[in-house]
């Protein structure tokens, strides 16, 4: 059985409802996980800030409009006037719901529980329209068995066992549906995945039946050379390593949530990247094999934070790199990038929640400069630090002020840290040049 995500743009239009349907409806088996609508989850997050704000009239305005909006789309979508009619009732109670959020006082919990909302509509009434068109579905409810634990990692054994009771009680059926993003956390309350978080879903759930193919739909045509929305004629690459994949995604490749390959590497089950608007296209095949060295492909990671933390006193003294690492342990921000020399230590964050609070803790015992507006632009393929060409690339960048440079951490890639404004121009210059070096 195969397991296919459809993001938020795929669910996005009545054409690509439509689009999703054709896909999936072959005769063969298969779990659905979607996303919210494109635009609904925004809007969710809007609304939720407005009730931190107590601005209920401004909360209302907005579920008011998005309410209208699911109302014409329903109509559009669902013809059948007994399907309408209770699409409508639910989406009605959905929003009487959210009305009902504006008067209480804002919360994490709250705000997760209006979040989760749009792929429960999403889910709900593609689940309607499937049942209109005469293919057997059945909804699986996500929060029935996604579940994360108390370091927000998703609690497989859980999931496992859960999903497979809800799957062998939902009895005999073609396509069975289910929310991407939303989970409940170690205490049972909604929470979710982070954005991106319906690939996470999913691979979980992949992993969790040993699908044969986990498939992630989105807009576009796999994972490209480069980033389409700042380059021209980038080429989307017809395999990568789990290694490769993992490596982009962190680094800014928005196409895949950072962790997606994780649950089903142990057992090799390939992840494909396809294009709903386009699924001829042969999209990107993630496996564990290595189709060839070199350098494949270029993310950038935006909101990076250099710190620098000088202390000639102590660098070289036993622990002091220990002392640095335990600051962001209890403040929980995760490291990107780290170098050393004899009297300072430089490294990057991408969530600055906490700096001043680890600013002042590092003060202590050191000297701290802090540079913000900074991208890392991270080069990924197999082997990348041994190959011949790799040298060329920082010719090519000469011109370019380059912060910090990760090399040698991992085989698989090579991190500049730049300042943002030189982000377009440095994708720019790898992409004329690295390519024309590299056969993909």
């Amino acid at each position: 059985m195969k397991v296919l995500k459809f993001g938020g743009t795929s669910v996005g239009s009545i054409e690509n409802i439509h689009n999703v349907k054709t896909i999936i409806d072959d005769g063969e088996k298969k779990v659905v996980v979607l996303s919210a609508m494109s635009g609904t989850t925004n809007i969710l997050v809007a609304i939720a800030n407005d009730i931190a704000e107590t601005l209920p009239n401004e909360a209302i305005d907005k579920i008011n409009k998005l309410h209208e909006s699911y109302y014409t789309t329903i109509n559009q979508l669902i013809t059948d006037k007994y399907l309408n009619e209770k699409v409508k009732n639910y989406v009605t109670e959905v929003f009487n719901f959210l009305v009902d959020c504006t008067y209480k006082t804002y919360s994490e919990s709250l705000e997760n529980n209006i979040v989760a909302q749009g792929e429960l509509l999403s889910t709900f009434m593609f689940n309607s329209y499937l049942k209109q068109e005469g293919i057997k579905s059945t909804l699986l409810p996500a929060l029935d068995f996604m579940r994360i634990d108390n370091s927000k990692e998703p609690d497989i054994a859980y999931i496992k066992k859960e999903f497979a009771s809800v799957f062998r009680n939902a009895g005999d059926s073609e396509i069975y549906i289910t929310q991407g993003f939303i989970c409940l956390d170690a205490d049972g309350e909604v929470s979710n995945l982070q954005r991106g978080g319906s690939d996470y879903t999913a691979t979980i759930i992949g992993a969790a039946i040993v699908a044969d193919e986990v498939q992630i739909w989105t807009d576009i045509d796999g994972m490209h050379n480069n980033d389409p929305r700042y380059v021209e004629n980038t080429k989307p690459i017809s395999n990568l390593s789990f290694d490769e994949a993992a490596e982009l995604a962190y680094f800014g490749a928005k196409i895949l949530h950072p962790q997606t390959v994780t649950p089903v590497r142990a057992d090799n089950i390939p992840v494909r990247l396809k294009n709903t608007m386009n699924p001829n296209a042969l999209g990107t095949l993630i496996t564990s094999d290595h189709i060839e060295n070199g350098i494949k492909a270029i993310a950038a990671k935006d909101n990076i934070t250099a710190i620098k933390i000088k202390s000639a006193r102590m660098l070289q003294a036993h622990g002091f790199l220990k002392k640095v690492f335990e600051i962001f342990e209890v403040y929980e921000t995760s490291i990107d990038m780290i170098t050393t020399s004899e009297v300072a230590v430089s490294l990057t964050i991408d969530d600055d929640r906490n700096l001043e609070n680890i600013v002042t803790e590092l003060e202590q015992f050191a000297l701290i400069e802090i540079d913000k507006n900074q991208s890392i632009v991270c080069l990924v393929g197999h082997s990348i630090v041994n190959h011949q060409e790799t040298y060329k690339l920082f010719q090519i960048l000469q011109d370019v002020k380059i912060r910090m440079i990760s090399y040698g951490g991992s085989k698989n890639n090579i991190s500049l840290l730049i300042n943002s404004n030189d982000k377009i121009k440095t994708l720019g210059k790898l992409n004329d040049y690295l390519f024309e070096l590299v056969t993909l």
